[in-house]
């Protein structure tokens, strides 16, 4: 197993840490990772990371629900040979269309329990958050009230420490990482 040396630099404050992630970006050095107590709103571009599209799968999720919300429907209330046709508050199941409306919050309903379902599923496979997975938090100050950059190092380690030194890091400490 190979090991690869990292800068771990804490912060104690989210708008030093910004600062300090424009400064480590301008100056080239790859952040592999920046851990927070809470969201730091445009942390995110600040790093360089791409929008996310998450929102795209939540409206394919979405579709599917209406579809098969649909689908449903149609097989419980108008399908003669699978369902059970009934006349609820005379309507008549004689077609989809004419009963529509009466079905929208069927519809409505399980557009968003598919999307939010799915979403949910989605967001913990891309995280990688597996049940009983390891934390992979390298210092617990980072879930109360510190911030920490991981920085890779490349032969260049006293010069990384220096450098952080001076963007207001707390605490700087090169680790390998396995």
């Amino acid at each position: 197993m190979s090991s690869t040396k990292v800068i771990h630099a804490l912060y104690n404050d989210d708008d030093i840490l910004m600062d300090a992630v424009h400064k480590t970006r301008a100056a080239h050095h790859h952040i592999e990772e920046v851990f927070t107590p809470f969201p730091v709103h445009g942390l995110d571009k600040a790093m360089g990371l791409p929008p996310t599209r998450l929102a795209i799968c939540a409206f394919i999720y979405g579709c599917y629900g209406l579809c098969f919300a649909t689908w449903m429907m149609w097989n419980i209330m108008i399908n003669p040979d699978g369902g059970w046709p009934q006349d609820i508050g005379g309507k008549p199941s004689f077609s989809y269309l004419q009963n529509m409306p009466a079905f929208v919050p069927v519809m409505f309903e399980m557009t968003v329990f598919h999307a939010a379902h799915l979403m949910v599923i989605t967001f913990y496979m891309r995280s990688r958050l597996w049940p009983f997975k390891k934390a992979e938090n390298p210092d617990v100050r980072t879930t109360d009230d510190h911030f920490l950059m991981e920085v890779s190092v490349n032969d260049n380690e006293d010069e990384l420490v220096r450098f952080f030194n001076e963007t207001g890091a707390v605490e700087v400490k090169v680790i390998d990482k396995h």
